[in-house]
């Protein structure tokens, strides 16, 4: 394979202005900071396994505008190959306003742009065949249809990580059923399980258990502050998450899944994998933007040997 793990999402510019509280309805609030980021949810989980040495490429679009160049510099610059970017001659990149409080909470308001005009023929289809992993994550409008109509095209060795978001949590599991039955590894957060479920079950198992038809290999729950839990259907993990300094919850998903599909790939175990992104999520929340503080390989690798020591001392 060349790649380990390519990427399918949007692609967007992060302005994120830090304000002292998220103003409300007929409510006022204040700048504090501002920054801009290259953000995304695939792209920032894409440049996290970057960071960690595997072998990446990205699958999505941008415009020509000063936006378009700085997102796809940006993915060079991190190491990411980006043959599979389409620019289009017209329209705007995808640009993401978000708002953060002192306490890491955030409002995000997105302008999706030409993200939302992939067509299947502009894929690069060789990519998404010469890969390990492909992680797919949503998309506002039309370009989930091109993710649908490549599924059906990809190698069945190729296994398929989904995070689907809000947006694609939010039609709920039979709208995206086509994705679903191609998944094998569902990364999802609480609030986005339950919409994906309809909110009809209590807990996070009968939640799990109601997606059985579907035959996916993992599900991992990201619980925010309180961890993780995961399972393969044979055996379930909760994992705690690691205490941070947290100024900004930007991004924190998508690095778990970075840390999580890097024990994956790397052989891991569901339960290690899960600590393995944890690790990760709580390095990215201690800086502002998705990848600013994001662990490289000698990083990371050094704290597996250190948890691999404690974890025999302590049996």
């Amino acid at each position: 394979m060349t790649f380990d793990v390519v990427g399918f999402g949007a692609l967007n510019l992060d302005k994120l202005y830090l304000v002292n509280k998220i103003a409300g309805k007929d409510d006022e609030s204040f700048i504090k900071d501002f920054n801009i980021s290259c953000g995304g949810s695939a792209a920032n989980t894409i440049i996290g396994l970057s960071k960690l040495n595997l072998r990446t490429a990205f699958i999505g679009k941008v415009a020509q505008d000063s936006e378009g160049e700085i997102l796809l510099e940006n993915l060079k610059n991190e190491g990411v190959n980006t043959n599979g970017v389409i620019t289009s001659a017209h329209g705007r990149s995808g640009n993401v306003m978000g708002f953060v409080d002192d306490r890491g909470e955030r409002a995000l308001y997105v302008d999706s742009g030409v993200n939302d005009e992939i067509k299947s023929e502009e894929v690069y289809l060789d990519m998404i065949s010469d890969t390990r992993v492909l992680h797919i994550t949503s998309f506002v409008g039309d370009s989930i249809h091109t993710q649908e109509d490549l599924l059906d095209q990809l190698p069945p060795d190729v296994k398929v990580s989904l995070d689907p978001g809000r947006i694609y949590a939010e039609y709920g599991s039979e709208k995206i059923g086509k994705i679903l039955k191609k998944t094998n590894i569902l990364l999802i957060n609480s609030a986005e399980l339950k919409l994906l479920t309809r909110n009809k079950y209590k807990t996070i198992e009968e939640e799990i258990e109601s997606l059985k038809d579907f035959h996916m290999d993992m599900v991992v729950v990201k619980l925010g502050e309180d961890g993780c839990y995961a399972t393969d259907g044979e055996s379930s993990y909760f994992v705690e998450t690691f205490p941070a300094k947290c100024k900004d919850t930007t991004g924190a998903g998508d690095a778990f899944n970075a840390g999580f599909l890097f024990g994956y790939l790397n052989g891991e175990n569901l339960e290690d994998s899960c600590v393995i992104g944890n690790y990760v999520a709580a390095c990215s929340v201690e800086y502002f933007g998705g990848t600013g503080n994001l662990p490289d390989a000698s990083k990371l690798k050094e704290y597996i040997r250190e948890f691999k020591q404690r974890k025999l001392i302590d049996h």
